[in-house]
């Protein structure tokens, strides 16, 4: 099978809001009047961010689900998107699979592939997304890293460190029952981008992010670009939604690191003025997403944990980083 046949048999569909679509060299978004296009890629390598004997079409849910995270965190409403696919081979019953996956995500947020590339090469995966914000009275509506403000409640969506507890099975630093194994691992392989939650929250919140690298580096990044600090309450976090019971059962030692630092959870950080309460509850409840108050934002730099007595926790863990 050739490049072209394999593009047109497993990811060609008929064009539904693009101008253009797959066949020509480049694809045509046109963006409705008052809007703004907010994009986002994210690489997939065999080996580093997946397992080579993972389902495909698991596969295919959670490449496009990280990007539509990132679409989540902006408060974009998902679009379009494009797929570069490296292959070793043309394997078809994987291609199908990976496909299927990909398609019923796609599907579920009405979001179309435009375009993109393939190539033999080692497993990589790489997808550019397409999202689309308002512009109300000359003032974009996208949620941003640089929008906290000293005061603001600091807040997590559903729930942490449940993919890195999968990855530590699979490591064989923990035991699960089949049933606990299952349910992390579905968290692991099959995220839920909150862009619903995202969308709820535009106008609402003050500044998100997406928690793929673990909640204190990317919560850090909101606060170097919005230049405040933050109290977090890790009370807070253990006792609620915010942690699942699978974790709790597996054991302490795991709660610290996994739940700050773990990465792959893919929900929302974000902070909201207190004024906002009942409205971040609202826009919870209309996403049907939980979230959870886990701090403050505050004047001066930096991230301070705190612990069950208000002291001050000190912990030497970093979140995820490539080259780090």
């Amino acid at each position: 099978m050739g490049e072209f046949d394999l593009i047109t048999r497993y990811f060609k569909r008929p064009t539904r809001r693009a101008a253009l679509g797959i066949g020509d060299d480049c694809a045509l978004l046109q963006p409705r009047p008052g809007t703004q296009i907010a994009i986002s890629s994210d690489m997939l390598v065999e080996g580093r961010h997946f397992f080579a004997d993972v389902d495909p079409r698991s596969l295919g849910h959670k490449s496009l689900a990280v990007n539509l995270s990132d679409l989540a965190a902006c408060g974009a409403k998902p679009l379009a998107f494009t797929l570069a696919l490296a292959l070793p081979k043309v394997n078809e019953p994987w291609l199908a699979e990976f496909a299927r996956g990909l398609f019923e995500l796609a599907d579920a947020h009405d979001c179309e592939l435009i375009g993109g590339d393939t190539t033999a090469g080692p497993l990589n995966i790489c997808i550019t997304v397409f999202g689309e914000v308002p512009v109300i009275n000359g003032k974009s509506q996208a949620l941003l890293r640089s929008g906290a403000k000293a005061g603001d409640d600091l807040y997590v969506s559903g729930t942490l460190g449940d993919a890195r507890l999968a990855l530590e099975v699979f490591r064989g630093g923990a035991s699960l029952s089949a049933a606990e194994f299952a349910a992390v691992r579905q968290r692991m392989e099959r995220p839920t981008p909150r862009v619903a939650l995202g969308v709820a929250l535009r106008g609402v919140a003050h500044a998100a992010a997406d928690v793929s690298d673990g909640l204190l580096g990317d919560l850090g990044h909101i606060l170097t670009a919005s230049g405040v600090g933050a109290e977090l309450r890790l009370t807070d976090i253990h006792n609620s939604i915010a942690v699942t019971p699978i974790l709790k059962s597996a054991g302490a030692c795991f709660l610290p690191d996994f739940v700050l630092n773990g990465g792959d959870d893919y929900e929302l950080v974000f902070t909201a003025p207190v004024s906002a309460r009942a409205d971040v509850l609202q826009a919870a409840n209309l996403a049907q997403t939980p979230v959870t108050r886990i701090g403050t934002v505050t004047i001066g730099p930096g991230l301070v944990l705190l612990d069950a007595q208000g002291q001050p926790v000190a912990l030497s863990s970093r979140s995820f980083d490539h080259f780090a």
